[in-house]
């Protein structure tokens, strides 16, 4: 079947793109996994007009009913391959659908690296993070346990203690801290534990603490989530020839969001940028104005045809 666009990725830049797409009437596809970090986030606190939060789950529930209101449509499943095809572009899904396109917008975002403890999963975005811009605001003058991995973690109980002075550091995979960051800790007083986390103390969202490995228990209502090694899901826009950075974000015109290859353009996390909620949208809605206006000058030139 042949779109006007797709998009692939369902979070929260694809959704507003849709939206905004779906306002001029183009017809859009948008293939989401349902696998994105968007599904995790049990409250977003920084977004205007939700002041209590709002839950990622929400936010995608309240996008998608608002975007097939416009007539988009959407696809659980998950596009494998893209490759160019005259002057567009075919894709092929999991499932085995083969779809046509001349516009791809990409918005696969990121997946953050979360400790394999169940019970973390319900705290996210209510009282454990993963971005100090985000919710660092969260932790305000509470203690806080950072659970990290080497300097990113030391890094992230740096940044912290700009709210909060009580703040324990475990490095829960006790990978080397630069000396010249452990001298940082050590003049803020931020206790450094370099012991491997047995499990996780939470009472449904509510975090409470860890127990280490020499069955030390650190009590906190706060956590934090600094591991490194987030997945950028960029694959596939490499697989037509998309600019990457080494860190694997995709690189886009600060303007339009369109990557190096004609009429293919970039979204969201895994674009080179703060990952953060409302730049996601931003930039979900701008790569939908500029994708608006690529489709109206392929429509005057298939007229003057």
């Amino acid at each position: 079947m042949n779109y006007d666009c797709i998009i692939i990725g369902g979070g929260i830049a694809g959704l507003q793109a849709a939206i905004q797409l779906g306002r001029y009437r183009h017809h859009i596809l948008v293939i989401d996994s349902n696998n994105g970090r968007s599904n995790l986030c049990r409250a977003y606190h920084n977004i205007l007009g939700w002041p209590d939060g709002v839950s990622g789950e929400q936010l995608r529930e309240l996008g998608k009913k608002q975007a097939l209101h416009l007539g988009i449509h959407f696809m659980e499943d998950k596009i494998t391959e893209i490759r160019r095809q005259g002057e567009g572009f075919y894709l092929l899904s999991e499932s085995g659908k083969e779809l046509k396109t001349s516009h791809i917008l990409i918005a696969t975002g990121i997946i953050d690296r979360i400790p394999d403890f169940p019970e973390i999963y319900p705290c996210l975005g209510i009282s454990v993070y993963v971005c100090p811009d985000c919710d660092g605001y969260e932790v305000l003058q509470q203690p806080t346990i950072v659970i990290g991995a080497g300097d990113v973690g030391a890094n992230m109980a740096l940044t912290l203690y700009y709210w909060t002075q009580s703040i324990v550091y475990v490095n829960h995979e006790q990978t080397k801290i630069n000396p010249e960051i452990l001298k940082k800790l050590n003049e803020k007083r931020i206790e450094v534990r370099e012991q491997e986390i047995q499990q996780i103390y939470a009472d449904g969202s509510q975090f409470k603490g860890v127990k280490l490995a020499d069955g030390q228990k650190i009590l906190a209502e706060k956590g934090f989530i600094a591991l490194g090694g987030n997945q950028v899901k960029s694959e596939l826009a490499t697989q037509i020839g998309v600019e990457v950075m080494e860190n694997n974000h995709i690189v886009v015109d600060s303007r339009t969001k369109m990557t190096n290859v004609p009429n293919v353009w970039a979204a969201g996390d895994v674009v080179a940028h703060s990952e953060q909620v409302t730049i996601a949208m931003g930039d979900g809605s701008q790569a939908a104005i500029w994708i608006h206006k690529s489709l109206l000058e392929t429509i005057r030139k298939g007229q003057a045809n």
